[in-house]
Formats: C-alpha cells, sequence, structure tokens
C-alpha cells in the first residue's frame, strides 16, 4: 500500500450500550472497520475522554486493526443506548456533550487529511461548533483526487438544513437511507417527487460523483452521471441492525478504490452488510469470502 492511500473515518467513536452488554461504535469507525478488512490502513479520527471508558475505546478499536488519532479532551467519552424492537431494528439515545463533540484540529490530523484516500463523515458530529470546524478542516485539505463520503446519518434531532447543505457542498459521495430522504425531501422542499427522482435530482443539484440510496429489506440504489444500480436486500435472519449501513459504505468505498466498477461493489457491500446484520454489533470479523473481493 503506498504511503497515501489511508481511509480515515471521521466524527463520532463512541460505545453502543446494547441489551447484551458495551460494543464499540459509531459509524466513521464502523465504516474505518470495515475498510481496514480490504487491506487498507484505516484511520478513525475522533476524540475521547480522560476517562476508563477512553482506555477501553483504544484498547477496543486497536484490537479490531484500526489507527488512531484521537486526542483525550475534558469531556466524557461517548455513549449511546441502544434499544432493538422485535425485529432487531436499533434506535438510539445519544448523549450530549461527549468527548467526540469537541475534536480539536491537531497538527496531526492535518497531517493524516493530506494523505486520505477517502474519509467518510456524518451530520451528527456536527452536532456542536468545534467538531464541524474540525470537519470542514480535514475535508479541505484533503488532496484533490480524496473520495469525501457524506453519510448523512440523521439522528434524534442532532442536524440542521445548513449542516446538511454545508455537508453536500463538501462531498463527492452521498449515503442515505429511504427515510432520511423523506426527511430532507420534506426539508428542501421536494416531497412530490418518486423516489429515482429525488435522487437524480440530488446528485445533479450538489454535483455529486454518486449516491447511495439504503432502503432496508426493499434494496438498495446507486445513482452515479448516468449510470444506476439495484440490488436486492438478502433475507437473512438479522441479529441486529447495528453498523450494517456503515459496512455497506465501507466495503462499497474499498471496492471502487480497488478498481472494480460501480455494480460490483454495490453486489459486495450488499453482501457484507447483509452478513453483518446476522451478527451482533457493528464490527463482526468478515468471512474469508467476503474480505478477498
Amino acid at each position: 500500500m503506498e504511503n497515501n492511500e489511508i481511509i480515515v473515518g471521521l466524527g463520532e467513536a463512541l460505545w453502543d450500550c446494547l441489551p447484551e452488554g458495551r460494543k464499540i461504535g459509531g459509524a466513521p469507525a464502523n465504516f474505518a472497520f470495515h475498510a481496514s478488512q480490504f487491506g487498507y490502513e484505516a484511520w478513525v479520527v475522533s476524540a475521547i475522554g480522560n476517562d476508563d471508558l477512553a482506555d477501553e475505546t483504544i484498547e477496543a478499536l486497536s484490537k479490531n486493526g484500526l489507527r488512531l488519532e484521537m486526542p483525550r479532551v475534558d469531556f466524557p467519552t461517548g455513549m449511546v443506548d441502544v434499544v432493538l424492537d422485535e425485529e432487531g431494528v436499533a434506535t438510539y439515545d445519544i448523549k450530549e456533550n461527549a468527548a467526540w463533540d469537541n475534536i480539536p484540529y491537531t497538527p496531526q490530523i492535518q497531517a493524516l487529511a493530506e494523505r486520505c484516500k477517502a474519509v467518510c463523515f456524518g451530520s451528527l458530529s456536527q452536532r456542536s461548533e468545534v467538531s464541524r470546524q474540525t470537519v470542514y478542516r480535514f475535508l479541505d485539505a484533503v488532496p484533490e483526487d480524496c473520495l469525501r463520503v457524506f453519510d448523512l446519518n440523521l439522528r434524534q434531532n442532532f442536524y440542521s438544513k445548513n449542516v446538511i447543505c454545508e455537508s453536500l457542498r463538501r462531498c463527492d459521495i452521498l449515503k442515505i437511507n429511504d427515510e432520511e430522504l423523506v426527511e430532507i425531501s420534506r426539508m428542501f422542499g421536494y416531497p412530490g417527487l418518486d423516489l429515482e427522482d429525488k435522487c437524480w435530482l440530488i446528485l445533479g443539484k450538489y454535483n455529486l460523483k454518486m449516491l447511495i440510496l439504503t432502503c432496508g429489506a426493499n434494496g438498495s440504489y446507486v445513482f452515479s452521471e448516468g449510470r444506476f444500480s439495484f440490488e436486492e436486500t438478502p433475507k437473512v435472519a438479522v441479529a441486529d441492525t447495528v453498523g450494517a449501513g456503515d459496512s455497506f459504505t465501507g466495503s462499497f468505498i474499498a471496492a471502487l478504490l480497488k478498481g472494480h466498477t460501480l455494480r460490483e461493489a454495490h453486489r459486495h457491500a450488499v453482501e457484507v452488510s447483509a452478513y453483518v446484520c446476522t451478527q451482533n454489533g457493528a464490527m463482526p470479523t468478515l468471512p474469508d469470502r467476503l474480505k478477498g473481493f
């Protein structure tokens, strides 16, 4: 791997408090983990507290093969209470004023931005001014050919139209789910269009390279400058859906960077996310048949 080919998950690193116990997570960390399973040097850029949970965070992420740039700050390490319904679908109670709300922009983080081949960021980590400015400065510092992936990831009330618009202007690829598409269609004032027309409109309006739309059991779509891909969602025994979308994004981007076509990358991302749904937690190790793509 060349020195500049690193993949970065930028934003929240936190603990999902599931019924069976705590598991390390956070969308950017999940994304980086799944990209790392395809041989990429993957980094998590976030912040942790001066508490015992911070030490556990370092240990858990490092054990999963990730490299870390997570300054310690005077706020508690992030935690989320996760409730699963009868079908394993998760809802989240995300604690405020966490360490990842206060990610400082350091020379070490700047150095990672300058080596970045792909970076994934979301709206949740931008709920505070400090981390939002760090996200923007990082995106401004990446090389011209870096893929900037905006995983919308709407949670609770931790988003705004301004943050979403600014993020869309700064990204190359948007990852969104069907519920989020309904919300931003209402927010942007075009609820009357059908699903595909909404996606083509967003792709063109913000000059995106790609838009990825996941619709749970109803399949997923990739839109890209006249190209289009749809894949059915495999029927599997769901343990939980935590991290499934992040595994889709991480494996899709890794496959693209390895030179696979949009359709090949899409098909593989579907297989990976289906497998993750059969496992507990967001970072299960993939079987060799899925890693060797």
